[in-house]
């Protein structure tokens, strides 16, 4: 069809240019090009009798990931709706292919030596005024157990494969973003559960959806959380998933806004160094990796980095319904015990 032939076109030199250079300095109107020809090309190929619906979600989050959002999010609500539609007829191949994925609880006793204060049903203006004021981290408890994700819908891998198998995301392959192997590719969500997740034991590899704003993508399960009341601007908000086997581990490192942490499936460990304690963290002096240690805190080379050994820390285990208040500039690491699902709230 030549209305598919061209749309393939523009979406190859639009993709050219996404690709040129540093993604911070493409041109915004690139970005629409490509979710206006993204959505001409799946209107062209739902005009067609014989059409494979993954091809259409597919398109979909590809405009979605490298365009602009348009028209309401248009393209979220067709991928949404096409793959509701094959779950609800239930006679896609991959989708009778489909086994129960059990996620395991910590699969270790983790031991702690100095624990991060745990507050349970605290009000919103104390913790304004003894935590986020004096940026002092804090586990906050019974603060998001009404959520969807943690009582009636009670999140688990099956429930997200059921909402997003067939949504292709952004995954992370390796063990940590410092390593010189670590790379990225897409992928749907069901390809990266049965790779890395439900076969994790088949894999050398560690895949990771980190970082990634997969509410803006995915509207529906943004249905079963919410921002937290802790946070009064609500505008202002940046929020992106963790979703991993055990074992992805997110380096030492500090970022420049609040951050609520929020555990929804499984359990992680985290470990928070002051920004009074830089100067025995060894920050990295490259340009893209300066927010980031030289130390893996868990076996620190201490011949190399002997300062670390000064160093002061709290830590925790974040179990599910729990979040972890972590103020601008306080240095945090973090590794999962076991399968993960995590929610941070940026602002």
């Amino acid at each position: 069809m030549q209305c598919k032939n061209d749309l393939n076109i523009i979406l190859d030199i639009t993709w050219e240019q996404l690709n040129t250079g540093h993604w911070k300095d493409v041109n915004l109107n690139w970005r629409y090009v490509y979710t206006l020809a993204s959505l001409f090309k799946v209107l062209c190929l739902l005009s067609l009798k014989d059409v494979d619906r993954l091809d259409i979600i597919k398109i979909c989050d590809m405009g979605l990931l490298m365009g602009a959002p348009m028209m309401k999010n248009i393209l979220s609500k067709i991928a949404s709706k096409v793959s509701s539609m094959i779950v609800l007829e239930g006679n896609h191949d991959l989708l009778s292919q489909a086994k129960k994925v059990k996620f395991s609880p910590a699969s270790e006793n983790v031991q702690l030596k100095y624990i991060i204060k745990e507050e349970r049903n605290l009000p919103q203006e104390e913790f304004l005024n003894n935590y986020l004021k004096k940026s002092c981290p804090v586990i906050l408890t019974d603060s998001i157990g009404h959520w969807p994700a943690l009582s009636s819908k009670c999140w688990s891998v099956d429930y997200i494969l059921e909402k997003a198998r067939y949504r292709t995301v952004p995954i992370e392959i390796g063990s940590k973003y410092t390593d010189d192997d670590w790379t990225q590719t897409l992928m749907t969500v069901g390809d990266f559960v049965g790779k890395y997740i439900k076969h994790k034991s088949d894999q050398k590899e560690i895949g990771y959806l980190a970082q990634h704003n997969l509410f803006n993508q995915i509207p529906e399960l943004f249905e079963d959380v919410e921002v937290p009341s802790y946070i009064t601007n609500k505008d202002d908000v940046d929020i992106n998933v963790w979703f991993g086997p055990g074992g992805t581990v997110s380096p030492l490192h500090f970022d420049p806004k609040y951050n609520l942490l929020a555990q929804v499936i499984g359990e992680k460990y985290i470990r928070l160094y002051s920004e009074d304690q830089t100067e025995n963290l060894y920050p990295r002096h490259d340009t893209l990796l300066s927010n980031t240690s030289h130390v893996d805190p868990e076996n620190p080379d201490l011949d190399s980095f002997p300062l670390f050994a000064e160093a002061a820390y709290q830590e925790c285990v974040l179990k599910p319904g729990q979040m972890l208040f972590i103020p601008p500039k306080c240095w945090h690491y973090v590794r999962s015990l076991s399968t993960s699902f995590s929610i941070s709230f940026w602002w």
